[in-house]
């Protein structure tokens, strides 16, 4: 059951908690909306939050019937936007000999999106954040209806652009890269416009004028045009290893001394970056192989940064080196559920034409393994887990790649030692892919005693928003309580998952 142990869960980005005395409350629909347009989440009905945080049951006096009132609510078209509930997503679950209501909202796919109330789009479309609900701006509904269009973004043609907009000097580059990687290709013999249809990078408009698609745009035009059509379109490399300056190495598109375009960025982050990788001694032949996992997985995730970007989203890409990772961050969230997106096989990019383009120069990876071949390909190397985290409001991707060395427990699980300490039950109800994560938050705890996230986080190599996922999954089943609130919250093994060895 979802609620067991719920004295142990805190409201939180994914879960909302409303007594509902008086009948479905109006911001259930706020909420459910909010669920469904960011990563989903659970609400109970029946239970309220206490002064620390944790979970009441205060129960329900007639939870069929409210039940019923919900569904019929949740089914109508004139209070949600789209149908996206199963049966199985909303119940009646006792706890202590108290009835509440379990909604399981999950996230609604990108094609029902933006999920609204009332009839009202631009009013009663919703979001969360970790602040709680908010309404959605104009510009956050305009862009979720980008999303939900079949056809990628980038191949439209980009209202206003014209031809001149274009920076021939980063088409000749693309296409001595091109025919490099395809050699023999019949598109090597034809004139540049020629080229640039067939790449995707211009179209015909309706009046029979040649014009550049977004994705012609940003790849090859210049930062001065590009803003032109995409005023919040901004690039930024800092390297940022040294306690005494701010930066000791910095470019952004807006400098004008170079194009300022998605492909000569790509060029020139990528080797920026590289420098930061180790480079194992390998010879094939008599020839050094200078390029690694780590490589492969760098080029990767900056490919996959441009692609999945949301370039009339604010903040622009970022990418930065410090001394014990390398962050790059772009616009937009992931248009699938960030675990799915994780598998192989599994892909939606924002930007297709573009990814076709970098793929054709075997830059990129269009067969929908591009995040497991980073993780895989980081992993290799020798280097702690990368790991993603989502911020909404604005919306924003970050992948961080740990340039610290891969800890032992993360590999090899919790040591014997502990094992031998903790109850044999503590690890019996974990399983799946993230055991191993879970294991290492325990084996923190048992050593470390009440920790806050960032310090557990920082210790397994993992971020702050996938680190408070586990905790808030051990605290669930009772592995790990919670102690203060707000920034004084603290995480400990709860008291039967604490043993002191014996002396004997």
């Amino acid at each position: 059951m979802i609620l067991d142990n719920t004295e142990k869960y805190q409201e939180g980005n994914r879960l909302e908690a409303k007594a509902a005395q008086g009948g479905l409350p109006k911001s259930l629909w706020e909420t459910m909306s909010a669920f469904a347009n960011t990563a989903g989440g659970i609400i109970i009905l029946g239970a309220r939050e206490r002064k620390d945080g944790s979970l009441e049951i205060v129960g329900l006096n007639n939870a069929s019937k409210m039940l019923d009132d919900f569904w019929n609510a949740a089914l109508s078209r004139d209070k949600l936007s789209a149908r996206f509930l199963q049966d199985k997503d909303a119940r009646i679950e006792a706890v202590n000999g108290k009835e509440v209501i379990v909604v399981e909202v999950p996230r609604a796919s990108r094609t029902m999106r933006p999920v609204f109330l009332n009839k009202d789009i631009l009013g009663e479309t919703w979001r969360r954040t970790y602040t709680g609900d908010h309404r959605c701006t104009r510009e956050e509904v305009q862009s979720m209806l980008r999303d939900a269009e079949a056809t990628s973004d980038d191949s439209r043609i980009a209202e206003g652009a014209e031809m001149s907009y274009l920076d021939y000097d980063t088409v000749r580059k693309y296409r001595m890269r091109f025919s490099f990687a395809n050699e023999g290709h019949l598109w090597n013999d034809a004139t540049d416009d020629e080229f640039l249809s067939f790449l995707g990078a211009i179209a015909t408009d309706a009046d029979g004028n040649r014009r550049p698609t977004y994705a012609g745009l940003l790849m090859f035009g210049r930062d001065c045009w590009i803003t032109r059509v995409l005023p919040q379109y901004f690039l930024d490399y800092r390297q940022e290893t040294s306690d005494d300056t701010r930066w000791e190495d910095r470019f952004t598109s807006i400098t004008g001394d170079w194009s300022g375009n998605i492909y000569d960025f790509y060029l020139r982050t990528y080797n920026k970056l590289k420098a930061a990788l180790k480079v194992p001694f390998k010879l094939e032949g008599i020839e050094r192989v200078d390029d690694t996992p780590a490589h492969e997985a760098l080029r990767e995730a900056i490919v996959n940064c441009i692609t999945n970007a949301n370039y009339h989203e604010r903040r622009g890409i970022v990418c930065v080196w410090r001394e014990d990772a390398l962050l790059i961050a772009n616009p937009g969230d992931f248009r699938i559920p960030i675990e799915k997106a994780m598998q192989p096989g599994a892909s939606d990019p924002r930007n297709a034409t573009m990814l076709k383009m970098f793929s054709m120069i075997d830059a990129g990876e269009r067969a929908g393994s591009g995040i497991s071949k980073i993780l895989h390909g980081w992993k290799e190397a020798g280097y702690a887990s990368p790991f993603y985290e989502e911020e909404y409001g604005p919306d924003r991707t970050i992948l961080t790649l740990p340039l610290i060395e891969s800890p032992g427990r993360l590999s090899n699980g919790v040591s014997n030692g502990l094992r031998e300490i903790l109850p044999p039950d503590i690890f019996s109800s974990l399983s799946g892919e993230r055991a191993k994560h879970s294991e290492a938050i325990i084996e923190y705890l048992a050593e470390n005693g009440p920790s806050k996230t960032a310090d557990i986080a920082q210790s397994i190599g993992l971020g702050i928003s996938w680190t408070s996922e586990l905790l808030r999954n051990l605290t669930s089943k009772g592995i790990v309580v919670v102690q203060g609130k707000a920034r004084a919250t603290k995480y400990q093994l709860a008291p039967h998952a604490r043993h002191t060895p014996s002396n004997e």
